[in-house]
């Protein structure tokens, strides 16, 4: 059970950061939330492996890393967390913030950003936090943070900058049940981030075939 509560607080608070830095009109708000996953995932590394993403989760089960009968509750525990997160952003600002492809962009190119993105995610994270010859380093929640600060940055304005079919889920639910949305684009939340961290997996796999 202490795993899945640490999927929870950890998707919340990314969540969390999420909703509130798009919502303020930061220009900082890729820092904010490449900050926020880092110190929740130095948080809840030694707990469950903090993964607070679901393609993630896939692709650590794809690379052995954890028991099939965690990803469900896994998955639960990242949505539910991402859903709790919404309402309390919409709480405190009286906004939504669901995730949507830019303007003028095509469905094609959000799909392809988002499997880009989760591939450079999932690959930095099976490198960093999974492989042997990287065991016990003090740097993988740098690189895993600093990974989505540069797709939010980078792709943000192609995608919505989700790389997390949880981020996508929450917050499209949240503004589904007000009445200011709907979840047509929710399939891509999903599709593009487990496609690419399906291709991580075997990307690692051909990386570090001895592992």
């Amino acid at each position: 059970m202490n795993k899945y509560i640490t999927e929870f607080i950890g998707t919340f608070f990314l969540v969390f950061a999420i909703g509130m830095a798009s919502l303020s009109g930061s220009s900082l708000a890729p820092v904010a939330i490449g900050s926020m996953l880092m110190v929740m995932v130095y948080m809840g590394g030694h707990i469950s492996g903090a993964h607070y993403n679901p393609a993630v989760t896939f692709a650590i089960l794809l690379r052995g890393k954890m028991e099939a009968k965690d990803v469900v509750p896994y998955v639960i525990a990242q949505i539910a967390g991402s859903l709790c997160a919404s309402c309390t952003v919409y709480w405190l600002m009286g906004k939504t913030f669901a995730p949507a492809p830019g303007v003028d962009v095509g469905m094609w190119q959000a799909l392809g950003a988002e499997m880009v993105l989760t591939f450079a995610l999932v690959i930095v994270v099976l490198n960093v936090a999974t492989a042997k010859k990287t065991e016990g380093n003090s740097y993988y929640g740098l690189a895993i943070g600093f990974t989505v600060m540069a797709g939010a940055a980078t792709v943000g304005g192609i995608s919505g900058g989700v790389f997390n079919p949880a981020v996508g889920t929450g917050p499209m639910l949240m503004t589904l049940c007000v009445g200011d949305g709907s979840l047509q684009n929710l399939w891509m939340y999903w599709v593009g981030p487990v496609v690419g961290a399906m291709a991580a997996a075997l990307a690692f796999k051909l990386q570090c075939p001895d592992d």
